[in-house]
């Protein structure tokens, strides 16, 4: 007989501004892995990510399902949801997490000339 370990899903700000999710079922563990360079592909060229939001789930199926939802939101819903009360993180990290995903770096279109 086997059982589910507790599982969860995740979502990092890259070093890009970006944001990431993906599941584990060991949060610091994954977010060091990512951080070594033997994470998600995604993530190994946006060196150093950042934890901002997790949750928990009720198995691997309930972490898929829910990342796939994560992922098709937009980016102003994910944040939405990294500042909401459902993030696992500290009030102090919500809000440390809020001044950087705010700092973002912006993004210039070069034109062509």
């Amino acid at each position: 007989m086997t059982t589910d370990r507790n599982s969860f899903v995740y979502i990092l700000l890259c070093a890009d501004g970006t944001l990431y999710t993906g599941w584990t079922t060991d949060v610091a563990a994954r977010v060091r892995m990512h951080n070594s360079g033997r994470g998600a592909k995604y993530t190994r060229t946006r060196l150093p990510v950042r934890l901002v939001y997790y949750e928990s789930a009720a198995g691997k199926g309930d972490a898929l399902s829910r990342e796939a939802a994560i992922k098709k939101l937009t980016r102003t819903q994910k944040e939405r949801l990294v500042f909401s009360g459902s993030n696992l993180l500290s009030h102090e990290e919500i809000e440390q997490n809020r001044r950087l995903i705010n700092r973002r770096p912006l993004r210039i279109k070069s034109r062509k000339t």
